[in-house]
């Protein structure tokens, strides 16, 4: 295969489905795809299906037509928990941690697929969020809402995964919070991981996305590099406000 024709590290190629076999299609011919040290982040109006997409990609919708490819790999047949096992680490908008736990313990929950050491993971967790290492004996539960994220983001990359999925990581945190929230995703995406996220702060996630797909009623309306769609006309008049 030649370089120009490579597929992209994880895609979800046009992508046709709902929830449950006999549900109505919410994605119709989606596609969505990220390659190594990349941000890609999927925006849209409320109900356009970002979240539905992500979850696509993760196995938890039936698709009718299109499939999903990891790292070469059909996946598009496997069942979430195997998802996790090829090497997907996702973090779901709500309940993404445990929250009468310490910390640590959720750290180490998070590497429940494996069987070698994972101190050294631990370590760069806590790098990556030295506020966690300060509270490691806390329970999450008492955290903030955007230490909680650092918690649950933490968690899901203890399994080491190839890819990074976050389904709205900044959803009810403040502006400062997430800035900060967003400068670690970046830093994740700079140790040449994969980092997809589904994103309500469309202007500020586009600000630091190597990709981004527009969606709307399910389907792709506008697809480019963060500059290009926060330069679009068209994109900045019906989703960014002017």
């Amino acid at each position: 295969m030649n370089a120009a024709s490579k597929e992209p590290f994880l895609i979800g190629r046009a992508m046709t489905g709902g929830y449950g076999k006999s549900g109505p299609d919410i994605l119709h011919n989606c596609t969505i795809a990220v390659d190594p040290g990349e941000i890609a982040v999927i925006v849209g109006p409320n109900g356009a299906g970002k979240s539905t997409a992500m979850k696509a990609l993760f196995g938890m919708l039936d698709l009718r037509q299109g499939a999903v490819h990891l790292d070469g790999v059909d996946i598009t047949h496997l069942s979430p928990q195997e998802r996790v096992v090829q090497g997907m680490g996702f973090v779901p908008q709500t309940h993404n941690i445990f929250t009468s736990m310490t910390v640590e313990e959720n750290l180490e929950m998070g590497a429940f697929i494996r069987r070698d050491d994972f101190s050294d993971t631990m370590a760069q967790v806590y790098d990556l969020f030295p506020i966690l290492k300060d509270k490691r004996h806390q329970a999450a539960g008492e955290l903030s809402g955007g230490q909680r994220q650092q918690v649950a983001v933490g968690r899901a990359l203890m399994t080491q995964p190839k890819v990074l999925m976050l389904d709205e990581p900044t959803a009810g945190v403040s502006p400062i919070v997430m800035d900060e929230l967003f400068d670690r995703i970046i830093e994740v995406a700079r140790t040449g991981l994969p980092v997809l996220m589904v994103e309500q702060n469309a202007r500020q996630a586009l600000a630091i996305a190597d990709k981004g797909y527009v969606l709307v009623m399910g389907a792709n309306a506008h697809t480019g590099t963060g500059k290009e769609l926060l330069a679009d006309p068209e994109v900045r008049q019906s989703f960014l406000g002017g």
